[in-house]
C-alpha cells in the first residue's frame, strides 16, 4: 500500500509538471508575442506567481477530490487514481507534442470520472458534483469571451484617439502587471486539482479520513507546477499567442486581466476551470471587438474541438486503463 500510495503520488507531480509546461502559455504568451518580456523573463515570472498562487487556496482541491466521487466509499479507490493519472498525463503528452492548447484539467477531470466508472461502475459517479463542475468548465469561457469582448471594446472607447505608439507603450508596461495576475490566478486554480486527487487517494487507501490538505501536498504540487511552468511550452505558446489573433499590447493586456479576473472568481467559488480555455476565449472576445474578422476562427474551432474531446477521450482511456490494471491485480 505505502509503494502503491508513493507511485501516486510521483505520478500526480509528473502531471503537474505537465500541467505547467502545457499551460505556461496562458500566462506569457500573451506577453511573449507584444514583446512586453522576454520570453525567458516570462516564463520564469510566471513560475514564481505559480507557486504562490498553488499554495495560496485549497477550496479546489476539495472539490475535486470529493465532489466527483466519495473516496471513502469506493473500492479500489487508489487503483482508480493510479488510472486517472496515466490517462490525464497521456492526453497532456499527446496534445502538447501537437501544440494543441487542451485543457490539463478537463483531461484531470475526465480521467478521474472514467476511471471510477472503469472500477466501480456508474453509480459510483456522484451526478451532481460532476455536472456542476462540468457546468462551471463550460461557463468560464463564455464569461472570459464575453468579458473580453465589453473590455476591449471599453478600451478602445478610451484610447480610440491616442497615439498607437503612446497606447503600445502604456499597455506593454501594463501586461507586465496583467501577466503576472494571470500566472498567480493559475496557480490557485490549476495546482489545486492535482492536490486534490493526491488527497483523494490518500483518503481511499486509509491514510487519512477527510479532505484536509496535507501541507507537504500543497508544497509538493506548488513545486511540481512552478517547474513545469517555468521550463516553458513553447508549442502552444505559438499557438495562443500568434494563431488565433495578431496581438498587440492592448489586446494583450485586455486578454490577461479577463482570464485572470475569471480564473480568480472560480478559485473563490471553489470551482475547476481550465485557464487554457479561458484565457483562449478571453483573446478570442479581445480579437472579435477589435475586429471581428481578424480573428483565425479555423484555428478556435480546431481548439474548440480539442476542448470538446478532452474529457471523453481521456475518460474511455481512463476507464479501460482502471479494468486493466485491477484485473492485472486480481482486484
Amino acid at each position: 500500500m505505502i509503494t502503491l500510495i508513493v507511485v501516486i503520488v510521483l505520478l500526480a507531480l509528473a502531471f503537474d509538471y505537465t500541467n505547467g509546461f502545457h499551460d505556461t502559455a496562458n500566462a506569457i504568451a500573451t506577453t511573449v508575442s507584444t514583446r512586453a518580456l522576454s520570453p525567458r523573463r516570462a516564463v520564469l515570472m510566471a513560475g514564481a506567481l505559480n507557486l504562490i498562487g498553488a499554495l495560496t487556496f485549497t477550496g479546489v482541491a476539495k472539490t475535486i477530490g470529493g465532489k466527483i466521487a466519495d473516496p471513502l466509499h469506493i473500492a479500489h479507490g487508489m487503483w482508480i487514481v493510479l488510472a486517472a493519472l496515466i490517462a490525464a498525463i497521456s492526453w497532456n503528452l499527446f496534445t502538447w507534442y501537437f501544440g494543441i492548447p487542451s485543457s490539463s484539467s478537463h483531461a484531470l477531470i475526465g480521467g478521474l470520472t472514467g476511471a471510477v466508472i472503469g472500477a466501480a461502475g456508474w453509480h459510483a459517479v456522484n451526478a451532481s458534483g460532476f455536472a456542476s463542475i462540468v457546468e462551471a468548465l463550460i461557463i468560464s469561457p463564455i464569461s472570459a469571451l464575453v468579458l473580453g469582448y465589453i473590455l476591449m471594446w471599453i478600451l478602445r472607447l478610451l484610447f480610440g484617439n491616442t497615439s498607437p505608439h503612446k497606447v503600445n507603450r502604456g499597455f506593454r508596461f501594463l501586461q507586465i502587471f496583467s501577466a503576472a495576475f494571470q500566472a498567480f490566478t493559475h496557480g490557485t486554480n490549476d495546482a489545486q486539482k492535482t492536490m486534490g486527487i493526491i488527497t483523494f487517494a490518500l483518503i481511499a487507501g486509509g491514510f487519512q479520513n477527510d479532505m484536509h490538505i496535507p501541507v507537504w501536498v500543497k508544497v509538493l504540487c506548488a513545486i511540481a507546477m512552478a517547474a513545469g511552468t517555468a521550463s516553458g511550452g513553447w508549442r502552444i505558446i505559438k499557438t495562443v499567442g500568434s494563431k488565433i489573433i495578431k496581438l498587440e499590447p492592448i489586446n494583450g493586456f485586455a486578454s490577461d486581466l479577463t482570464s485572470a479576473t475569471v480564473i480568480l472568481t472560480a478559485t473563490l467559488m471553489k470551482l475547476p476551470v481550465s485557464s487554457t480555455h479561458v484565457i483562449s476565449s478571453a483573446i478570442m472576445g479581445t480579437g472579435a471587438a477589435k475586429r471581428f474578422r481578424q480573428v483565425k476562427w479555423g484555428v478556435a474551432l480546431n481548439i474548440v474541438i480539442a476542448w470538446v474531446l478532452t474529457i471523453p477521450i481521456s475518460g474511455l482511456l481512463a476507464a479501460l486503463l482502471s479494468r486493466v490494471i485491477l484485473w492485472i491485480v486480481g482486484a
